[in-house]
């Protein structure tokens, strides 16, 4: 049975997983994420590596990190979470596991899990936004993932056709995506609608204490199932724009599937409702032509291990 291991660095934990060449995840375990320490960082995927491995033989490592990863897989150019630039992550890690390593974006690695194991394995062409305090993207064409020349392809939440001269974003730029569709947005748009139309919030500010700069993520959720107008709206406002990104990426791609995931999707068909509702809007035009199916992804916060453990199994022929 061919064995390898997928690590998945977040800005709070380094998780990782066991996983056979069927994508089935046998064992797990984390350590913390010392997020300011290089060096923690490494000792932490050792140990996690050091861990799965008692008892196996292991072909390879894929590490999944959010940031922009070289087009050869072994350098994490950026990534603002973790203070890194030029981070040499997969020769550092390869020293002191003596294992080979593939180093790929995590958004990147999830959708390859989803593309090989999950939601989209009956496609060859797949788009995945990950939904969380920001936007992230994968997208996959005819079964190999789209990287680009200089490996930072499909960052979806910076393209900026959403709102052009909009919201200052993180990157630099603004208007982004994920200024406008994140769980961030979800939560800036429950608090600006409670502000401003307070007798459509009753659940809402219930929940918040009549404070609306109190008001949370989690409470905009649980406000919409019980039908506060306000939190439904909010949903809607970012269904807008993330049904309206979909629809784009069908003119660019031409998908079989386009798949959400993230912390925010846990609402369910609150979210999901929307996209569909403003993406169908968006393509009224392509009416007599097939599109996309959108849905929500399958493999959840495994994904990342289970796609990265697949590349680094695959590192010599998958692009």
């Amino acid at each position: 049975m061919s064995l390898t291991i997928g690590v998945d660095i977040g800005g709070t934990k380094v998780g990782g997983g066991l996983v056979d060449e069927s994508g089935n995840v046998l064992a797990t375990t984390r350590r913390p994420t010392p997020a300011d320490d290089t060096a923690g960082v490494i000792q932490a995927v050792k140990e996690v590596v050091e861990e799965l491995r008692e008892g196996h033989e292991i072909e390879a490592v894929g590490i999944g990190a959010a940031g922009w990863i070289s087009s050869d897989r072994s350098t994490v150019m950026l990534a603002p979470n973790l203070s890194w630039k030029d981070e040499p992550l997969r020769d550092k890690v390869a020293a002191v596991i003596d294992l080979p390593v593939v180093v790929e974006n995590d958004a990147n690695v999830a959708i390859w899990g989803e593309h090989r194991f999950g939601a989209a394995k009956q496609h060859r062409s797949s788009v995945l936004y990950t939904i969380g305090t920001g936007v992230g993207g994968g997208i996959v064409v005819k079964d190999n993932l789209l990287r680009g020349t200089h490996g930072v392809a499909a960052e979806i939440g910076h393209i900026r056709s959403v709102m052009p001269g909009g919201r200052e974003c993180g990157c630099g730029r603004t208007g982004c995506l994920e200024q406008y569709a994140s769980g961030r947005a979800l939560t800036q748009a429950a608090r600006d609608g409670a502000k401003d139309h307070p007798e459509r919030a009753g659940v809402l500010l219930k929940l918040a204490g009549g404070d609306p700069e109190a008001i949370s993520g989690r409470q905009v959720t649980e406000a919409a199932r019980q039908g506060d107008q306000v939190a439904l709206d909010a949903f809607d406002t970012i269904g807008f724009y993330l049904g309206n990104s979909a629809a784009d990426m069908v003119n660019l791609i031409d998908p079989g599937v386009i798949l959400f995931a993230g912390g925010v999707v846990d609402a369910g068909d609150l979210l999901l409702d929307p996209i569909r509702r403003h993406y169908k809007e968006a393509l009224a035009n392509r009416a007599e032509v097939p599109v996309a199916e959108v849905r929500a992804a399958e493999l959840g916060s495994k994904a990342g291990v289970i796609g990265a453990a697949d590349l680094a199994r695959h590192r010599e022929i998958v692009p």
